[in-house]
């Protein structure tokens, strides 16, 4: 599997409570907390759900 190096960029106040437990399934915890996840259908789609708060890199 892609393992992608998912970064939060942006507050998680004003996100919906379905978002907010989006970033923690991810296990992001604050501004600038860099994660490293496999890119399975199901987090791909957690990603998806935040990308207005996150940056997103493929890692090698």
């Amino acid at each position: 599997m892609t393992k992608v190096r998912v970064t939060q960029i942006r507050s998680r106040n004003g996100a919906t409570k379905r978002q907010i437990a989006n970033l923690v399934s991810l296990g992001i915890r604050r501004i600038n907390h860099t994660v490293e996840v496999e890119l399975t259908p199901v987090t791909k789609g957690m990603i998806e759900k935040v990308l207005h708060l996150v940056k997103v890199e493929e890692v090698k």
